[in-house]
């Protein structure tokens, strides 16, 4: 990922690789112009502004259903979530801090996280969505899962025609941030180019150039 591209501000790119900016915060609003900061209704003190989330947050959740009968054991610890979430952070762009977390934590090379909303992604996912070539075939080597878009930007003609077969609704499946098959041909470059040109003739869209792609 580029280094002046936050998670945030990455997140936001569009499928079609436009760079979007990032919404600003609208708490000015939070309280009636002109008024005092929300009281204590008991003390009539001010309230603390509240502070913004450090970290992700885990949504709410209570089941309204049977608990599936089998139970995890959970006998081995997690990786930690700061490392899986570095890992796949330098996977967008950093090979040699790719390759010594891999070192330092082999299970690393198919963790994936959940950015907000469910916008599932790996490593891999990472790496592949911005054209790392490099990175790709270092986690490929290490035993990462290949998916349909990481094999669309690797120009891998045979493998998306046969995906596309499988599954002809998969030319509409996005992956990380929403990104799309199309999306991860152009950042192939020359190497994707037959397996854009055949994505285009199942279904034409609208190429418009990515900003973070080398010129």
């Amino acid at each position: 990922m580029p280094a002046n591209f936050d998670r945030r501000t990455f997140g936001l790119l569009t499928a079609t690789g436009t760079a979007m900016a990032v919404a600003s915060s609208a708490v000015a609003n939070a309280c009636p112009q002109g008024d005092a900061k929300p009281k204590d209704e008991k003390t009539g003190d001010e309230k603390p502004a509240e502070a913004a989330p450090k970290g992700p947050v885990e949504a709410a959740f209570e089941r309204d259903y049977e608990a599936p009968g089998f139970k995890p054991s959970w006998r081995k610890e997690q990786i930690n979530r700061t490392l899986v979430q570095d890992f796949i952070i330098f996977a967008h762009s950093d090979l040699e801090m790719t390759r010594k977390l891999l070192e330092r934590e082999p299970a690393l090379v198919n963790a994936s996280i959940d950015w907000g909303g469910g916008d599932w992604e790996t490593a891999l996912g990472g790496a592949s969505h911005m054209g790392q070539r490099e990175i790709v075939d270092l986690l490929l080597a290490s035993g990462a899962r290949i998916d349909l878009f990481c094999a669309t930007m690797l120009g891998q003609l045979d493998a998306v025609k046969a995906f596309l077969t499988l599954q002809p609704k998969l030319i509409d499946a996005k992956g990380p941030h929403g990104f799309s098959l199309h999306f991860h041909a152009q950042v192939g470059g020359d190497a994707a180019k037959e397996t854009l040109d055949y994505l285009q003739s199942i279904k034409t869209v609208e190429l418009r150039a990515i900003p973070f792609l080398k010129k």
